[in-house]
């Protein structure tokens, strides 16, 4: 037996079913805290599942903000004093931590020190990064895109600085997400180890496998 959702009956969802079933039905998203700063001092992070890539000349990754006239938001105000962020990826054995930075914790509080997190500086890049992060990337917003049918923000970033440690910076530039035991978020609060599945070379038509060979 399968289950079947029209758009309906997505519409009169309990709100909670609803919230677990969209969040979730993408499948595992890459879980990150992005770092800021606000113009007096402030330190702040917050954990994402929305990060995606959108080019590598120039290098740009974009993210979703939530609407920001909900309640305070301290990653849009900070972006919009300093236009620098971070991105750094959430180690699988930090998830917990991670998890909570997305508290609502007080104005002026820092997330990192509620959450166990060490605030760290790279080079001159003017905002913080995640010391414990295996892969840190600083970027500087370039555009952010209004979505009106849901009040969110599409903001596109461009990579200024990544770090990673010595022996991931393999010669052809992959990154082996298993070894760097990063996590995974699907939904809003379950996440996954990655365990790499396979390995292909690009895809050529001329090199095609027989997949019907065994059907």
């Amino acid at each position: 037996m399968k289950t079947q959702y029209t758009h309906n009956d997505i519409a009169e969802m309990d709100r909670i079913k609803r919230l677990r079933l969209i969040n979730s039905i993408t499948g595992v998203k890459p879980a990150n805290l992005i770092g800021t700063v606000s113009s007096d001092g402030h330190e702040n992070l917050a954990i994402f599942s929305s990060v995606v890539h959108l080019g590598s000349n120039p290098p740009f990754l974009g993210f979703v903000l939530r609407p920001h006239f909900e309640f305070r938001r301290d990653t849009y105000n900070n972006l919009e004093q300093s236009g620098y962020y971070t991105i750094n990826h959430v180690p699988a054995a930090h998830t917990e931590q991670a998890h909570y930075t997305s508290a609502k914790f007080d104005e002026g509080e820092s997330e990192f020190e509620r959450c166990g997190f060490t605030p760290e500086y790279l080079g001159d890049f003017p905002a913080p990064f995640v010391k414990e992060a295996p892969v840190k990337i600083g970027l500087k917003k370039v555009n952010e895109i209004p979505i009106p049918q849901n009040g969110t923000l599409f903001v596109i970033g461009q990579i200024e600085l990544i770090e990673v440690p010595e022996w991931v910076d393999e010669a052809n530039g992959k990154l082996n997400l298993e070894k760097l035991a990063i996590a995974g978020i699907s939904g809003l609060n379950t996440y996954y180890k990655m365990t790499e599945v396979g390995d292909y070379p690009y895809a050529r038509v001329e090199d095609l496998p027989d997949f019907n060979k065994n059907r």
